[in-house]
């Protein structure tokens, strides 16, 4: 059963009380306070305009150590090409409202509700959430989002309008900065292709509690 939290106390309960399906706890509020507390103890709210803030910690993580990441040939190929251009946090924006209008298979509509873009526009303006952009010449054909605790980065969402697009920010993101591991949060078949596997909770804590929340920037 999951826990109701008191908006006027920032707290959660050990994630290990999630349910069989993740979720831990209902209620609270979008703060930047809360909503880094959460992250820095593997909790994430998830949920849509039709029901309260829902916050989950699954018992099983989906992560990609960036030593991992799988690079096809293909994709390779892509990269060297220099057909796009990649760039870091310039257009934090542009990305998430991207990642909430694209449509995706069996799913009617999206977490990714204003309430959600504003909460993490915020985080970014305190620089600890951050943005890939892929470029294909001055237009932004993919991206990705989440946020930054040390050297873990917790993915939120990521979307292409061509192919190969959010692959290459996801390689970016793993081969260009001083990441140790992308959590990934639930298993896709696209991110399974690229090196993730699953990580029990335990573990994945183990190494959140590690590191430091730091506001330094992709650079």
């Amino acid at each position: 059963m999951a826990y109701l939290l008191d908006e006027q106390k920032i707290a959660f309960p050990h994630p290990s009380l999630a349910d069989e399906d993740g979720l831990l706890a209902i209620g609270g509020d979008l703060q930047p306070a809360r909503l880094i507390l959460a992250y820095q103890h593997g909790i994430f709210p998830w949920y849509d305009e039709d029901s309260p803030i829902l916050w989950y910690a699954p018992l099983m993580r989906f992560v990609i150590p960036c030593e991992n990441i799988h690079v096809s040939k293909s994709l390779k190929q892509v990269i060297k090409s220099k057909k796009f251009r990649v760039t870091a946090n310039q257009d934090f924006s542009a990305v998430i409202k991207n990642c909430a209008a694209i449509s995706r298979k069996d799913q009617a509509g999206t977490w990714i509700i204003q309430e959600m873009i504003d909460a993490y526009f915020r985080l970014h303006e305190l620089g600890i959430a951050h943005s890939i952009e892929v470029w294909e010449k001055d237009e932004l054909v993919g991206g990705l989002y989440g946020v930054l605790i040390g050297r873990v980065f917790c993915g939120e969402s990521m979307f292409s309008k061509v192919s190969n697009a959010s692959k290459i920010a996801l390689v970016h993101l793993a081969s260009s900065y001083d990441i140790q591991l992308i959590d990934c949060q639930f298993p896709t078949e696209h991110l399974l292709s690229m090196g993730a596997s699953s990580m029990p909770q335990k573990e994945f804590l183990s190494i959140l509690a590690k590191q430091e929340t730091t506001a330094y920037g992709l650079q």
